[in-house]
């Protein structure tokens, strides 16, 4: 299912923080798969359990829970090698914020066999390009190869899943790097601080309040036995899936996970213990003053997430409904937050958007409307007019005509993405993190073409009260304010270059 998140012109808030740093293996031929157990019988011990096997997607998993998935596409001589980790910052605890973002980094830093820094060298030698992500709920990281190097790309990757390793000294090192990235990405970033402490806020008690890169006084204390911890509870093959698509042949990927997975044991995973967020009782606002040229605006109201997509609940259906809201306001050019706000003699808006964030593990779902105000316009008056075009759907519906664009550029961008093969994997992986179907994605489209126009309007009605709202304002600091902050950024920074 393609993963929905509102952050979009206004915001630029990074969810998934990319890190890059080194591989190679020599090339051996994969061994024949072992005995593999049908779809639709019990596996005996030892044995490939097949989920499913078709000629366009095949599902596997091998005796120690790791999951292989793996998508033909020989339209070119090229594979993509992903590993999905099925940890993230919810997974953390207060006062290690960031570390799951921090082990990310880490796993290019050495094991058994590779030197810090090797891992790219070694792909790039291979004639690929790598890199990762992290965000709340995965870790996930990828190679794109030459399909005849994928045997090679694989063995590397199983080699630093299974025996990352590093000193001490390397991970204060990368510590810095990463300490960098979030005055880059954040501090020095009035949006997104902005969108970071909206999330902040909007959630008091769930997992998700805190930030994918962690808090600064967070990475200031942490330790390398900490990402050591973290490392050894979640990295485990029955927490991942290799997820592979290219120019290559389900049974041989199998075979090649086999060997350079197969012989790791599967371990006990924590219990996961994710916090309920409590029913926001009130409307809760926060105000930024930072450097920034125009004022924004950014509107979150709590709404139900979509979960279930082969037995959709009432909520499930709610929040497909909310999906295609948030479409019919903003999806496409000349919707209804452009017409209305961005445009003519009397527009109020640069900009205006809305659009959908669902946590499938935690269950929370957050709707946004956000913008920014014209010159001599203010964020009252925008969010007024942003309120306005809610109740506008609530008040009179929507049109079938709105619907079934909404639904038509929903499916085309679906088929326009399969062109890309690091798309597809993505796809898969992010499918699989959240314990869906691999097909999500055209399952939703065919639970979307359900959804009805008075739907809408029931959720339009529902949802947009003041008691689930969170509103956050960025506002441009005075001169001397601004100047007192550039001076405070510069004596936070290191000495030095960061490599």
């Amino acid at each position: 299912m393609k993963r929905l998140s509102v952050l979009s012109g206004c915001l630029l808030a990074a969810s998934a923080f990319m890190a890059g740093c080194a591989a190679t293996a020599p090339h051996n031929e994969a061994p024949a798969p072992a005995k593999a157990a049908s779809a639709n019988q019990a596996p005996a011990a030892g044995e490939v359990q097949v989920l499913q096997e078709t000629s366009t997607l095949a599902h596997y998993r091998l005796p120690n829970g790791l999951e292989v998935i793996v998508k033909p596409d020989h339209r070119a001589p090229t594979a993509i090698n992903m590993l999905w980790v099925r940890t993230g910052s919810i997974d953390e605890v207060d006062g290690t914020s960031g570390i799951a973002h921090i082990l990310e980094h880490m796993m290019f830093k050495g094991s058994e066999q590779l030197a810090p820094g090797e891992f790219s060298r070694k792909v790039a030698e291979l004639g690929g390009q790598d890199n990762a992500f992290t965000n709340r709920d995965y870790t996930g990281y990828y190679q794109q190869v030459p399909s005849d190097q994928l045997a090679a790309v694989m063995a590397l990757e199983a080699d630093r899943f299974l025996h990352n390793q590093w000193p001490d000294e390397e991970f204060e090192r990368e510590l810095e790097v990463i300490k960098e990235e979030r005055r880059m990405r954040t501090d020095d970033q009035p949006r997104a601080k902005l969108f970071e402490q909206l999330m902040a806020t909007a959630y008091t008690a769930s997992q998700e309040r805190r930030p994918v890169i962690g808090w600064m006084s967070d990475l200031n204390q942490v330790t390398p036995n900490d990402a050591r911890a973290f490392y050894k509870q979640w990295y485990a093959p029955n927490n991942a899936a290799v997820v592979v698509v290219g120019n290559v042949e389900p049974r041989e990927v199998l075979a090649m996970a086999q060997k350079h997975y197969g012989s790791a044991p599967a371990v006990e995973l924590p219990a996961r213990k994710l916090t309920q967020e409590p029913a926001q009782e009130g409307p809760r606002r926060l105000v930024l003053r930072d450097r920034a040229e125009q004022p924004v605006i950014v509107m979150a109201y709590k709404t139900p997430s979509l979960t279930n997509l082969q037995q959709p609940t009432a909520e499930d259906r709610e929040a497909l409904a909310l999906m295609v809201l948030a479409q019919v306001l903003s999806g496409y050019d000349g919707a209804r937050l452009d017409r209305a706000l961005t445009r003519g003699p009397h527009r109020i808006a640069d900009s205006a958007d809305a659009g959908t964030s669902y946590g499938v593990r935690t269950g929370n779902g957050l709707f946004f409307l956000s913008g920014i105000p014209a010159d001599g316009q203010s964020n009252a008056a925008l969010e007024k007019g942003l309120r306005a075009a809610v109740q506008a759907v609530a008040d009179q519906g929507i049109t079938d005509k709105e619907l079934q664009r909404v639904i038509t550029q929903w499916s085309a961008s679906t088929i326009y993405a399969q062109d890309s093969m690091m798309s597809q994997a993505t796809e898969l992986g992010s499918n699989w993190i959240d314990a869906l179907p691999l097909n999500a994605t055209e399952r939703t489209i065919e639970l979307m073409r359900e959804v009805t126009p008075a739907q809408v309007q029931a959720v339009a009605k529902k949802y947009f009260g003041d008691n689930a709202l969170t509103v956050a304002e960025l506002l441009p600091a005075a001169p001397d304010a601004q100047t007192s902050q550039q001076r405070a950024s510069r004596s936070a920074a290191p000495a030095g270059d960061v490599q």
